[in-house]
């Protein structure tokens, strides 16, 4: 149970920290590439607009001349400028292409170039990203001109980011885990502590309540030859009863919670059937007929004790709590690698919310009811205990007007045949 809780409080603890660590990271490297490819985008801007093909002021003369494309600059523009690289594809309205600018660099050549700037005219888009370089398609009266920024460094220094990321978040995680462990263990120490001394009371508690009652009792067997029939030693003798059935039940809690049984490999198909046979004489006497559904041979690891306890402690509960119905249903048999041990009844269901308190000790659905019928609501407590000592769980479900405790119990790779 506080391994579980454990696990629980590491795992919600890495959640959260994994949650802030990613968004943190994705907060600052979506900030960090927006701000970038903005302020690229404003630098080729300044450069389209400061793009000047022609030097001379009579586009149709024949002394035209024909720069180098690259706009002249004022001191005013930012550090930036002078670190980018700038492409550039000059192309008449008629389809001729002007000027080609690769700024001495082999990354791209003019065909290459040439080639990428009609295939962005013809999309007839105005800017966007195309083989890491940013573009954009400017009307210079003229001619058209593509530019381009190389945005390579950007995306490379965006990359090494993440791989950053990557390896000191990993690294922050593994140590976080530990952290997580270390808070887990201290939260749940406490309660652990807590929990221990309250098992270890129950069971100090009802060693210690043996002897005065059967004290009271040798007394009362005394008293009743010494007196006779005496109303008021048979309510003593009742009640004397009653405690002895309540301590009889604590300390049966307390073992199987406390100390681990002798375990075996159990036939639990003969087992149940055993344990079934004395309470269809108890469930005919109460009006129900008894029908069971026992798969032969399932073969189980654990300890014929308790589970003969938790069959009885079933049936026991279906009996006794059968509103007005007819019979009692027993299955058992095998499920993806889990015995499957099912007592059905007919009654009331259960609200939702006892559904959760039901296996709780001495939790009991009618509040009325005190323990006259020397049941205190800690049955179903110990068929939990003997389920998890079984490495195996409890349930129950109500459908149709009926209600099913359902348990399932891990099976034994041999087989139990004799």
């Amino acid at each position: 149970m506080f391994k579980k809780s454990r696990r629980k409080i590491v795992a919600a603890i890495l959640s959260v920290l994994v949650l802030l660590l990613f968004g943190t990271f994705c907060v600052i490297y979506l900030a960090s590439y927006v701000d970038m490819t903005n302020e690229n985008r404003k630098l080729l801007e300044q450069y389209v607009e400061k793009y000047s093909l022609l030097k001379a002021t009579d586009i149709g003369s024949d002394n035209m001349e024909w720069p180098n494309g690259i706009p002249d600059h004022p001191r005013t523009n930012p550090p930036r400028w002078e670190l980018s690289t700038f492409y550039s594809v000059a192309i008449s309205k008629n389809g001729q292409v002007l000027h080609v600018d690769t700024a001495d660099i082999s990354t791209f050549d003019d065909a290459s170039l040439m080639e990428l700037a009609s295939k962005i005219i013809q999309s007839g888009k105005k800017q966007g990203v195309e083989n890491n370089l940013i573009y954009r398609v400017a009307d210079k009266g003229s001619y058209i001109l593509v530019a381009f920024l190389d945005n390579t460094v950007m995306l490379e220094n965006a990359g090494t980011l993440i791989n950053y990321t990557l390896i000191f978040g990993g690294i922050a995680l593994v140590l976080l885990f530990f952290l997580a462990r270390f808070l887990a263990n201290r939260i749940v120490a406490p309660l652990e502590e807590s929990y221990k001394r309250q098992k270890q009371f129950i069971s100090d508690a009802g060693h210690e309540l043996k002897t005065p009652v059967a004290v009271v009792n040798a007394n009362l067997d005394l008293l009743s030859r010494e007196i006779g029939e005496n109303q008021w030693l048979s309510n003593i003798q009742y009640e004397n009863e009653r405690m002895s059935a309540l301590i009889s039940q604590l300390l049966d809690l307390a073992r199987t919670e406390n100390v681990m049984p002798q375990m075996e490999t159990v036939d639990l198909s003969r087992l149940v059937y055993g344990e079934m046979l004395p309470f269809e004489t108890v469930a005919y006497e109460n009006g129900l007929s008894l029908n069971s559904n026992i798969a032969d041979n399932i073969c189980i690891y654990g300890n014929s004790v308790q589970l003969k306890q938790l069959t009885s402690i079933l049936l026991d509960n279906a009996i006794r709590h059968s509103a007005n119905g007819k019979e009692v249903g027993l299955t058992l048999k095998e499920e993806k690698n889990n015995a499957i041990l099912s007592v059905v009844n007919d009654g009331e269901e259960f609200p939702p919310e006892q559904r959760q308190y039901l296996f709780e000790r001495f939790y009991r659905t009618d509040a009325a009811r005190t323990g006259e019928d020397k049941h205190y609501g800690l049955g179903l407590a110990i068929a939990k205990a003997i389920a998890m000592t079984h490495k195996g769980t409890i349930s129950v479900a109500c459908y149709d007007g009926k209600v099913e405790f359902l348990v399932k119990l891990p099976l034994q790779n041999r087989n139990c045949k004799n």
